[in-house]
Protein backbone atom coordinates (compact mmCIF):
# COMPACT_ATOMS: atom_id res chain seq x y z
CA UNK A 1 0.00 0.00 0.00
CA UNK A 2 1.50 3.54 -0.90
CA UNK A 3 1.48 6.00 1.92
CA UNK A 4 1.40 10.08 1.89
CA UNK A 5 3.68 11.76 4.45
CA UNK A 6 3.45 15.55 4.93
CA UNK A 7 6.34 16.70 6.72
CA UNK A 8 6.75 20.46 7.51
CA UNK A 9 10.46 21.56 7.72
CA UNK A 10 12.68 24.80 8.75
CA UNK A 11 14.12 25.28 5.17
CA UNK A 12 17.47 24.97 6.23
CA UNK A 13 20.47 23.88 4.16
CA UNK A 14 21.00 20.01 4.36
CA UNK A 15 17.48 19.36 5.73
CA UNK A 16 16.02 17.36 2.06
CA UNK A 17 19.82 15.59 2.57
CA UNK A 18 19.15 14.30 6.30
CA UNK A 19 15.33 13.29 5.38
CA UNK A 20 16.90 11.42 2.30
CA UNK A 21 19.36 9.38 4.64
CA UNK A 22 16.59 8.59 7.22
CA UNK A 23 15.11 6.24 4.49
CA UNK A 24 18.48 5.31 2.71
CA UNK A 25 19.95 3.90 6.17
CA UNK A 26 16.85 1.92 6.89
CA UNK A 27 16.86 0.17 3.33
CA UNK A 28 13.00 2.62 2.94
CA UNK A 29 12.52 3.27 -1.04
CA UNK A 30 10.67 6.66 -1.74
CA UNK A 31 8.67 6.27 -4.74
CA UNK A 32 7.96 10.35 -4.95
CA UNK A 33 9.20 13.12 -3.22
CA UNK A 34 8.05 16.77 -4.04
CA UNK A 35 9.83 20.20 -1.72
CA UNK A 36 8.72 23.96 -1.76
CA UNK A 37 7.73 26.29 0.59
CA UNK A 38 4.74 27.50 2.53
CA UNK A 39 2.94 30.29 2.95
CA UNK A 40 5.44 31.10 6.07
CA UNK A 41 8.69 32.77 5.29
CA UNK A 42 11.29 29.88 5.93
CA UNK A 43 9.12 26.85 6.14
CA UNK A 44 8.79 23.84 3.38
CA UNK A 45 6.59 21.20 3.30
CA UNK A 46 7.84 18.01 2.11
CA UNK A 47 5.61 15.14 0.61
CA UNK A 48 6.52 11.63 0.21
CA UNK A 49 4.89 8.91 -1.53
CA UNK A 50 6.20 5.43 -0.04
CA UNK A 51 5.25 1.65 -0.27
CA UNK A 52 4.82 0.28 3.35
CA UNK A 53 2.64 -0.76 6.15
CA UNK A 54 1.12 1.25 9.41
CA UNK A 55 4.85 -0.46 11.15
CA UNK A 56 6.85 0.93 8.76
CA UNK A 57 5.11 4.41 8.72
CA UNK A 58 5.19 4.46 12.52
CA UNK A 59 8.50 3.54 12.67
CA UNK A 60 9.99 6.41 9.28
CA UNK A 61 8.16 8.79 11.64
CA UNK A 62 9.32 8.31 14.92
CA UNK A 63 13.06 9.18 13.33
CA UNK A 64 11.67 11.78 11.20
CA UNK A 65 10.67 13.36 14.72
CA UNK A 66 14.08 13.22 15.99
CA UNK A 67 15.47 15.80 13.26
CA UNK A 68 16.21 19.19 14.59
CA UNK A 69 14.91 20.77 11.41
CA UNK A 70 11.39 18.61 11.34
CA UNK A 71 8.77 20.73 12.57
CA UNK A 72 5.68 18.16 12.34
CA UNK A 73 5.18 14.86 10.26
CA UNK A 74 1.72 13.91 8.98
CA UNK A 75 0.34 10.64 7.43
CA UNK A 76 -1.96 12.24 5.22
CA UNK A 77 -3.04 8.24 3.41
CA UNK A 78 -6.53 8.12 5.16
CA UNK A 79 -6.95 11.69 5.39
CA UNK A 80 -9.52 13.74 2.53
CA UNK A 81 -7.07 15.25 1.11
CA UNK A 82 -6.33 17.35 -2.80
CA UNK A 83 -3.92 15.39 -4.63
CA UNK A 84 -2.06 16.45 -8.02
CA UNK A 85 0.97 15.79 -10.22
CA UNK A 86 2.16 17.46 -13.04
CA UNK A 87 3.75 15.67 -16.44
CA UNK A 88 4.94 16.89 -19.27
CA UNK A 89 5.25 14.15 -22.32
CA UNK A 90 6.23 14.94 -25.73
CA UNK A 91 4.95 12.20 -28.41
CA UNK A 92 5.53 11.82 -31.86
CA UNK A 93 3.20 13.38 -34.26
CA UNK A 94 2.46 13.19 -37.77
CA UNK A 95 -0.16 15.18 -39.71
CA UNK A 96 -2.11 12.18 -39.56
CA UNK A 97 -2.14 11.65 -36.10
CA UNK A 98 -2.08 15.61 -34.63
CA UNK A 99 -5.87 15.43 -34.81
CA UNK A 100 -6.63 12.17 -32.50
CA UNK A 101 -3.45 13.56 -30.23
CA UNK A 102 -5.37 17.05 -29.33
CA UNK A 103 -8.61 15.30 -28.91
CA UNK A 104 -7.45 14.00 -25.98
CA UNK A 105 -5.37 16.75 -24.62
CA UNK A 106 -8.72 18.39 -24.94
CA UNK A 107 -10.35 15.60 -22.99
CA UNK A 108 -8.23 15.55 -20.45
CA UNK A 109 -7.98 18.75 -20.00
CA UNK A 110 -4.40 19.47 -21.18
CA UNK A 111 -2.88 21.81 -22.92
CA UNK A 112 -0.05 21.74 -25.70
CA UNK A 113 3.30 23.83 -24.83
CA UNK A 114 5.37 22.80 -27.30
CA UNK A 115 5.09 21.97 -30.77
CA UNK A 116 7.08 21.24 -34.08
CA UNK A 117 6.62 18.69 -37.82
CA UNK A 118 7.28 15.57 -35.75
CA UNK A 119 6.06 15.99 -31.99
CA UNK A 120 4.02 17.47 -29.56
CA UNK A 121 4.82 18.24 -26.22
CA UNK A 122 1.60 17.98 -23.72
CA UNK A 123 1.27 19.45 -19.91
CA UNK A 124 -0.91 17.06 -17.92
CA UNK A 125 -1.80 18.24 -14.28
CA UNK A 126 -4.10 16.28 -12.13
CA UNK A 127 -4.48 13.18 -10.13
CA UNK A 128 -2.07 10.76 -10.09
CA UNK A 129 -4.74 8.43 -12.03
CA UNK A 130 -5.43 10.97 -14.90
CA UNK A 131 -1.53 10.98 -15.12
CA UNK A 132 -1.10 7.56 -15.89
CA UNK A 133 -4.68 6.85 -17.70
CA UNK A 134 -3.67 9.79 -20.62
CA UNK A 135 0.19 8.61 -20.55
CA UNK A 136 -1.10 4.97 -21.44
CA UNK A 137 -3.74 6.28 -24.04
CA UNK A 138 -0.61 8.01 -25.66
CA UNK A 139 1.19 5.21 -25.87
CA UNK A 140 1.02 3.82 -29.48
CA UNK A 141 2.02 7.41 -31.24
CA UNK A 142 4.78 7.03 -29.50
CA UNK A 143 6.05 8.86 -26.37
CA UNK A 144 9.72 10.21 -26.98
CA UNK A 145 10.14 11.55 -23.09
CA UNK A 146 8.34 11.87 -20.34
CA UNK A 147 9.23 14.55 -17.03
CA UNK A 148 7.06 14.34 -13.80
CA UNK A 149 7.01 15.74 -10.54
CA UNK A 150 6.20 14.17 -7.77
CA UNK A 151 2.92 13.99 -6.26
CA UNK A 152 2.02 16.93 -3.83
CA UNK A 153 -1.12 16.64 -1.04
CA UNK A 154 -3.11 19.16 0.81
CA UNK A 155 -5.69 17.75 3.78
CA UNK A 156 -9.37 18.99 2.69
CA UNK A 157 -11.27 21.48 4.81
Amino acid sequence: MKKTISITVYNESGVLTRISTVFSSRGFNIDSIAVGPTEHVGISKIIIVLPGDKQLLEQVTKQLKKLIQVIEVKDITSFPSVERELMLIKVNSTPLTRSTILELVTIFQSKVVDISDTSLTIEVTGDPSKIMTIQQLLQPYPILEIVRTGKIAIERA
